[in-house]
């Protein structure tokens, strides 16, 4: 039998078709015991709650090195003496104190086990200083195989930055190196070469000139911050600000550029404004007020870091120049100052509790970008700039990834993460409901870390919609569902294949001209029909495929 294919669709099944052999070939992923120790909650994480840290840092661009201390503040959940504290090789920890005398630990890979001799009561707040060093991992291809990056700009000046989502901030200090558990409030202190200047989270405290001529910028963040979202940039830096006014007053935004570039980044940089006004009409106010908005000039292309997003577009509109979209609309904003910047609410605010999660993150944020060109520029506008973004759907694995072993799910978080909630959306088919249905999200998951779960409880109450089997279609499965249909004696009968058991979603089509929505379930339904012309078409902002089974 002869299917003719919905042509928004051919090209995607066509693609999952060919590949389709190639994914039963797949091996199966291996893990080991340091990939528990990286991604679970340990029993010696599991007792102490992190509620501040002080790193205190010398960076040594001469031989690659970084030196220093962070002082570890917490809160002790139930009694245990023994604590898991992060540091990959080919770090090391010289030695750690806690009430002036030095512990004793052991090293097991990238995992430090340090026996505690005071009491460790519920309830008390104790500290330890933690004295490490040594020449941290370089970054290959940053930010996506992270560590540090050694590089000097145009003007042969040194230029140093950190990247480390998903590597994990433990590449380049110590620290409890795990999503769950934000630390509350951070103070950062950053020894850099003369002549140069320290960027790093939240807002700088002071510089102190030391006798070797170095100058050590001090940083504080008042809010719960993420490990990878830490980082430090150093470089030969001048800066300029403004005041935005948003929902909850001015907004300090300062921006970090390299000397020669300062022309360009005062154009370019009015995207920020911009992004600021949209976000926050989409989801609340920006979530860092008290921290400020920073934007700073980095040697790679770009990265989320909290309060301080780093940058390193050339200063042009799409991503690297190009159109992820496809659609003209990826052209008309710089695509690393609205996709870095919406993770302020979708990474930084709203973090995962485990990477398996990372969705959480990517296709809130892939989203976002869309909705940034709908402000602007209008509703088909963004309609069409996500629907563009389909021809970097793969479908060869799940996007949620291995729990409890640092695993990410597949890239397709990204776009196909972004076109499940645009279809999510003409589920609500209420704008002002979605609005609120966004903004309530961020004010329910303000500044804490979540569970997948979470989310999709949120929005299933808040859409009144039972949307189990819509996440478990489009987080847990690799298929696109398809809409069989026939016309057969004035009915239309269809269903959902290709799809998980239970798939039960409403679907908008064009039937002989007219809108209507669809209830299919997997099992046949049908409804009368009343022209003789009898054609369907599904609307294309459902990211869904469809066969007329009889042609």
């Amino acid at each position: 039998m002869k299917r003719q294919l919905n042509i928004i669709f051919f090209l995607f099944l066509l693609f999952n078709g060919v590949k389709a052999q190639g994914l039963l070939q797949q091996k199966v992923e291996v893990f080991t015991r340091q990939d528990s120790l990286r991604g679970s909650i340990t029993k010696e994480r599991a007792w102490w709650d992190v509620k501040n840290y002080h790193l205190d840092i010398k960076v040594n661009p001469v031989d690659s090195t970084i030196t220093g201390s962070n002082t570890i503040g917490y809160k002790v959940l139930q009694e245990y003496k023994l604590m898991q504290i992060d540091l990959q090789n080919p770090m090391e920890i010289y030695k750690v104190i806690q009430d002036g005398k030095e512990l004793k630990y052991k090293r097991e890979g990238n995992a430090f086990f340090i026996e505690l001799i005071a009491p460790q009561r519920t309830g008390t707040t104790k500290e330890l200083t933690v004295f490490y060093g040594g020449k941290p991992k370089v970054a290959i291809n940053p930010p996506w195989d992270g560590g540090i990056s050694w590089e000097k700009d145009s003007n042969r000046k040194l230029f140093i930055a950190s990247s480390c989502q998903g590597l994990g901030a433990s590449v380049w200090w110590p620290n409890k190196d795990h999503m769950y558990d934000e630390v509350e409030n951070m103070r950062i202190s950053i020894n850099a070469p003369k002549n140069l200047i320290a960027v790093s989270n939240g807002r700088l405290q002071s510089v102190k000139q030391m006798k070797d001529g170095t100058k050590t910028y001090n940083w504080y963040v008042s809010n719960p911050i993420n490990n990878y979202g830490v980082n430090i940039n150093i470089g030969d830096y001048v800066s300029f600000s403004e005041k935005f006014k948003g929902e909850k007053g001015d907004l300090d935004c300062t921006y970090y550029v390299l000397k020669d570039n300062l022309a360009k980044a005062k154009k370019q940089f009015q995207d920020v404004p911009k992004m600021l006004k949209a976000f926050e009409y989409w989801f609340g106010p920006y979530p860092f007020y008290e921290d400020s908005y920073k934007l700073v000039e980095a040697p790679y292309l770009g990265m989320e870091h909290q309060s301080s997003i780093t940058y390193g577009n050339g200063f042009q509109n799409g991503y690297r120049g190009r159109d992820l979209s496809g659609t003209g609309w990826g052209l008309k904003f710089d695509f690393i100052i609205i996709h870095e910047s919406g993770h302020e609410w979708f990474a930084n605010s709203i973090t995962n509790k485990d990477i398996a999660d990372m969705w959480i993150h990517e296709s809130f944020t892939n989203y976002s970008e869309s909705l940034f060109v709908e402000y602007y520029y209008g509703k088909e506008a963004g309609f069409e700039y996500v629907r563009g973004t389909r021809k970097g759907i793969d479908n060869d694995k799940p996007i949620i990834g291995h729990y409890d072993v640092n695993s990410e799910g597949s890239s397709d978080m990204y776009p196909k993460g972004g076109n499940m909630l645009h279809t999510l959306r003409q589920i609500v088919n209420n704008d002002e409901k979605w609005r609120e249905i966004l903004r309530g999200l961020n004010s329910t998951f303000y500044h804490q870390t979540v569970t997948t779960k979470q989310i999709e409880d949120y929005l299933s109450n808040a859409t009144g919609v039972n949307l189990t089997a819509f996440f478990n279609q489009y987080l847990r499965d690799t298929r696109i569902p398809t809409l069989e249909y026939f016309f057969k004696k004035g009915f239309i009968n269809f269903r959902w294949t290709n799809c998980v058991s239970g798939f039960d979603m409403p679907v908008k089509v064009i039937l002989n001209g007219a809108e209507q929505v669809l209830a299919p379930k997997t099992e046949w339904k049908n409804i009368a029909t009343k022209t003789e012309n009898q054609k369907l078409d599904v609307n294309r902002n459902f990211y869904v495929a469809s066969f007329n089974i009889t042609e």
